[in-house]
């Protein structure tokens, strides 16, 4: 028997994490498409300064290769490497198609395939398509009026120029999870940093530090050791995950942990002010930086805790109406996470696009298939964000989509989505989101919602339970239909 065509859409952790597990557990010729020049995905495409991961590097590494990581937080450069590491340690290598962004899907009922597209204009047919094109990839740009007018360097964070900052003044939009690491590594460059606000995240220490070469030691040659501590950092997110409560203790502890980082922290008691949130932890995705605060100490650091209202040809006015000249924009606005698979046109069966499908809210059942598109899956799809680690997360995806090529390739069978499993799984979902004593829902403005108020990115609970429903729950869900 020929073996499965397996297309993967996306040669970042994700897309890496399914063609380690489909080369170890089945047959399958899979290849592997990739848009940019490398892999990584977002650790490939984001090399701002000070870039780093916000989980822990024994977190936010795959379970089935121990690593020695050199720091408690990884770089982006370490990051990159690590996925360098793993795609030549698997041999995937070869597997690899960079520069090549895939355009569209068509599933053909006759040959229960895909017709699979690319912008060089080539096409291919696969049994199995895979998308791991992640979750923050899109970037978002904001509408100020004036903005094309602005005659210095201006760009996206995750579309990083490098410039001389020497002498110059840099206003960075934004103090998300990206902000926050840009500032304190510009500053010492920079003569002028203004940082504008639109609203206050709440910030904790990170604790990021260099491993001992004891610690290193112990991690590579004692047996367990980084996984007990995977386990141990597992086990602080679920508890962690109980601050979402808006009545809990816990809730009540997070928020005391991030009052008292301010007050300790930041000199000026205005700013203090300025940064402290009147929402209940949890309901912007926490920030974590030991380096922000005290980079808002600095003289030529000035907090501007208010939204851009327009932009000039050479400065930038706040929704004060206050002007302040700069030479450098940079955009630290974000990106559109509730536009699944943006840029990727897939069309199931009788010809229905998967965005059509999602005209009104995007879901899969258990994040991860989509009634009417057979043989389809989707890793860090709809509300499978959260859980500790993302990398856990696509992992039990790609173990859903392996035991599913494994059924296919024994039987030649299509694999389809169950309406009734998926409408289930999302009201679910929704039931466990919707709760009013969830900080996610308390106001804010985040990323969790779309234009209708779905939440539709977050998972509602720690790993343990999204583990348990793809093995428990998946099968009941895929079916073959006759």
């Amino acid at each position: 028997m020929t073996a499965l065509r397996v297309a993967v859409i996306g040669a970042g952790l994700g897309g890496i994490a399914a063609a380690v597990k489909l080369k170890k557990s089945t047959k399958a010729a899979v290849t592997i498409f990739e848009q940019s020049a490398g892999v990584g995905g977002t650790w490939y495409d984001n090399r701002y300064p000070g870039c780093e991961v916000d989980v822990h590097s024994h977190a936010y590494s795959f379970s089935f290769l121990k690593y020695d990581w050199p720091r408690t937080h990884a770089t982006q450069p370490e990051l990159l490497a690590y996925a360098e590491h793993v795609v030549d340690r698997f041999g995937l290598r070869p597997l690899l198609r960079l520069n090549t962004r895939v355009t569209g899907l068509v599933w053909e009922e006759a040959s229960s395939t895909y017709t699979l597209s690319t912008e060089h204009g080539d096409s291919e047919e696969f049994d199995v398509v895979i998308s791991a094109l992640g979750l923050l990839s899109v970037p978002r740009y904001p509408e100020w009026p004036g903005l094309d007018s602005f005659t210095g360097p201006c760009f996206h964070t995750s579309r990083w120029e490098e410039h001389d900052l020497a002498g110059k003044s840099v206003a960075v939009v934004g103090t998300g999870s990206t902000a926050v690491q840009i500032v304190p590594a510009i500053a010492p460059e920079a003569a002028q940093v203004y940082v504008f606000q639109r609203e206050p995240g709440w910030v904790e220490p990170k604790n990021e530090r260099d491993f001992t070469a004891r610690e290193r030691w112990i991690y590579r040659h004692v047996p367990l050791a980084q996984k007990l501590n995977r386990a141990r950092i597992f086990h602080n997110g679920n508890r962690r995950f109980k601050g979402y409560d808006v009545g809990s203790r816990r809730q009540q502890r997070m928020r005391e942990v991030c009052e008292r980082f301010i007050a300790t922290t930041v000199k000026d008691p205005l700013t203090r002010a300025a940064v402290t949130p009147g929402y209940p932890w949890g309901c912007k995705r926490p920030v974590l930086s030991s380096t922000f605060y005290p980079s808002l100490n600095r003289d030529n650091v000035e907090l501007v805790p208010h939204a851009v209202n327009r932009v000039l040809p050479g400065a930038v006015e706040d929704a004060t109406g206050a002007v302040r000249d700069i030479d450098v924009l940079i955009l630290s606005t974000g990106f559109q996470p509730t536009r699944f698979l943006a840029g990727l046109d897939v069309k199931g069966r009788d010809g229905r696009g998967l965005h059509d499908v999602w005209r009104e809210r995007a879901s899969a059942f258990l994040g991860i298939t989509v009634p009417g598109f057979p043989n389809f899956f989707i890793l860090y799809g709809p509300n499978t964000n959260g859980g500790v680690s993302v990398i856990a997360q696509l992992e039990r995806q790609a173990e859903v989509v392996v035991r599913a090529v494994r059924r296919l390739s024994a039987a030649r069978r299509v694999i389809d989505t169950s309406p009734v499993a998926a409408r289930r799984f999302v009201e679910w979902v929704d039931k466990r989101l919707a709760s009013n004593a969830s900080a996610m829902n308390s106001g804010c403005h985040n990323y969790y919602h779309d234009g209708s108020g779905h939440n539709v990115t977050q998972w509602p609970g720690g790993h343990l339970a999204y583990a348990l429903a793809t093995k428990l729950v998946a099968r009941f869900g895929l079916r073959s239909p006759s």
